[in-house]
């Protein structure tokens, strides 16, 4: 019996499912490597194959498109025309070569293919495209040869992330500048990069690296899956980016999305042949994703597989990244891509209604994964709540380190929006923030992107609203929602980093309150770049406020760090009232206590704690993070003694809590 049925009672009814998934894993793992004759990596390798490679006597160029009758190779170097010289050979198995001697081909040369078929032709970018460009007078993608004399050389090849914990800051290259234009890998690894030290964070996860034609789609409607970003800078330029992340003890994690692909066809893999079904499965139903407008990839394939396995090989082979996040992970496991389903019991994960094929996919893509580089990160974004997701295969689980923790952002909006502040009940926060499947690591975070995006508000826009534009100077006087906002956000970002059992994430810019939402430029905005940018400004600023939100987190971070592998330290609940909305849980030798009640400050409060000697060392209240200072954090306590607590080496600590803080203390005891 797999372990994950094992650790479970409630799976036991599901047996047969989840061991015909793990059994058909295998099946599937024993066709791609012949039956262990090869390995998954071997299998993997098809970008040394296909595209365009040069070679010891010229250049070599290679596609898999089955349903072409013609393909010629075009471009600068041809003038766009189609010539016999250029003129692909149909080989074995549906693909195309071309063999071009020496000197026809440059670097930055652009070219396409044109692909005829029974009843149609048109240009196309090569499905493994290394670089693609885009005109800046005529907005034509065109791929691009890169093949600089002098290739980038990593200085750091033996990179180990540092996960305990792992604490992520979730970035965008484009948007990551203060000026209102695309920011480049070089601003980035130079302006940002020192700022995320800095910050404490010791990973950063980037958005939008694969080629996409639409920028305002944040990244997610890919085009040319094995091309870094053009509009960011060149191949080279985003290794450099890497390296110095690594140089800097900082992990590099992809945001991937292999959910599903652009519709396009002159820019992506829609249509490579002239046929619907290339990469995509053959019924139109299941083929377009109607939600997001896009196509959904046909995971039974073996050259689907061998397509996308490969691309997880790639980035971290040809770039260094450090893993992977995988995008839309709920929209692959489900026929339904997640849609309308309620996920109220363990029977919705096993009812038939899961895409094998998807499963099987993911779980191999893990595999692959681990076996390239040991260390890697891989992280599943997946609102559904998949049992197994973020547990190791022999278990019987999906194979990723971890999941994002998607129902704490959730809870927290519709806390702000729904609750009165009174209501914000300490039991309830406590079972958010820890509700997890215990075989499994999460990735815990108060807002990513998603709850940064237009039509949507930030945490810190919630809570303060307009007041954000008037009240944030420190050279006036205050609002009550801006004493408010700064106080919660420090205390909702404290309790949600400190009980975590994986990771901690924090979107660029959000930890010092970044003050408007983001929104891409486009039609509807008269494709301003206002909004699609960090202001970095505001953070600096001592006469702002938002520097006491910044300095916060860094010091929250610093504590996290402190503590060695703080993520698995057991998490232990000392004390829940929610008639007076205080909560205090202890990690080790660290005591969390939190005064959630909007106008109570209670003197004198009783907790039950391990005996001893508590020092502060982390107060929201302090005024070097925008509080009023109530508190003496120079002052240590010392638990008082109860007959009834003797036994267990307890004793009562009694401590002034003001309303709307929280603090941290250290137990100095053996």
């Amino acid at each position: 019996m797999l372990n994950i049925i094992k650790n479970d009672p409630w799976l036991n009814p599901y047996a047969n499912a989840i061991e015909g998934r793990h059994n058909f894993y295998l099946k599937r793992l024993s066709d791609l490597t012949q039956a262990g004759q090869i390995t998954l990596s071997d299998f993997a390798s098809g970008y040394l194959y296909f595209g365009l490679h040069k070679t010891g006597d010229g250049w070599v160029f290679r596609e898999w498109a089955p349903n072409a009758t013609e393909i010629f190779l075009v471009g600068t170097f041809n003038d766009w025309q189609r010539q016999e010289s250029f003129r692909l050979k149909r080989m074995n198995n549906g693909i195309w070569e071309v063999k071009i001697p020496s000197g026809r081909i440059h670097h930055e040369d652009l070219y396409k293919l044109h692909v005829s078929w029974e009843g149609g032709s048109g240009e196309r970018i090569p499905a493994w495209s290394r670089r693609v460009v885009q005109d800046q007078q005529t907005f034509i993608f065109s791929a691009q040869v890169w093949e600089p004399e002098n290739r980038y050389t990593f200085k750091h090849t033996g990179f180990k992330p540092n996960c305990s914990p792992l604490l992520i800051y979730e970035t965008h290259i484009g948007m990551s500048t203060a000026e209102e234009k695309v920011g480049s890998y070089n601003e980035f690894r130079e302006n940002i990069l020192p700022r995320i030290k800095e910050n404490g964070y010791n990973a950063i996860q980037i958005m939008a690296i694969q080629e996409h034609p639409y920028y305002g789609s944040f990244g997610y409607h890919v085009s040319s899956f094995f091309a870094p970003s053009s509009r960011n800078g060149t191949p080279d330029e985003l290794r450099q980016l890497i390296d110095a992340a690594h140089d800097m003890g900082i992990a590099v994690i992809m945001d991937i999305v292999h959910s599903h692909a652009v519709k396009n066809e002159i820019e992506g893999i829609g249509r490579m042949d002239g046929s619907y079904d290339l990469y995509f499965p053959r019924d139109p139903n299941r083929r377009n994703h109607q939600a997001w407008d896009s196509l959904c990839f046909d995971y039974g394939k073996d050259e689907v597989l061998h397509f996308l396995l490969s691309n997880c090989k790639y980035w971290l082979e040809e770039f260094r990244f450090d893993g992977f996040r995988f995008d839309g992970v709920t929209s692959m496991l489900y026929y339904s891509h997640g849609l309308e389903e309620s996920f109220s019991s363990y029977g919705d994960y096993y009812n038939g209604h899961q895409d094998p094929d998807a499963i099987c996919y993911l779980t191999l893509a893990n595999q692959l994964i681990h076996e390239v580089n040991p260390h890697a990160i891989t992280i599943a974004e997946e609102v559904s709540g998949m049992p197994g997701l973020a547990l190791d295969i022999q278990s019987g689980g999906y194979g990723f380190d971890y999941r994002m923790a998607m129902n704490i952002p959730d809870f927290w909006i519709k806390t702000i929006k729904e609750k009165r502040d009174e209501e914000w009940h300490p039991s309830t926060i406590w079972w958010e923030t820890t509700n997890r499947r215990a075989d499994e690591k999460t990735i815990s975070y108060v807002e990513s992107h998603d709850q940064a995006l237009v039509g949507d508000k930030t945490i810190i826009f919630r809570l303060i609203d307009a007041d954000m534009y008037w009240f944030m100077s420190k050279l006036t006087s205050s609002s009550y929602a801006v004493d408010r906002g700064i106080a919660l956000h420090k205390m909702i970002r404290l309790v949600t980093a400190t009980t975590i059992n994986g990771g901690y994430l924090n979107f660029m810019g959000n930890e010092f309150g970044h003050p408007e939402w983001i929104d891409f430029p486009r039609e509807g905005n008269h494709w301003s770049y206002k909004y699609a940018r960090r202001q970095w400004n505001l953070a600096d600023d001592h006469n702002l406020k938002y520097h006491y939100l910044g300095d916060f987190d860094k010091a929250m971070i610093q504590l996290i760090r402190s503590v060695p592998n703080f993520q698995a330290l057991p998490l232990v609940k000392i004390w829940d009232k929610d008639d007076d909305n205080i909560l205090a849980y202890m990690r080790k030798d660290l005591l969390f206590v939190y005064n959630f009640n909007p106008q109570k400050s209670y003197s004198d409060y009783g907790i039950p704690v391990p005996a001893g000697e508590y020092e502060i060392v982390l107060d929201t209240g302090n005024p070097h993070f925008g509080g009023f200072g109530l508190n003496d954090d120079t002052i240590h306590h010392f638990t008082m003694y109860d007959p009834l607590y003797a036994k267990e080496n307890k004793g009562w600590l009694r401590l002034y809590l003001p309303a709307r803080t929280a603090m941290v203390m250290r137990c100095l005891s053996d």
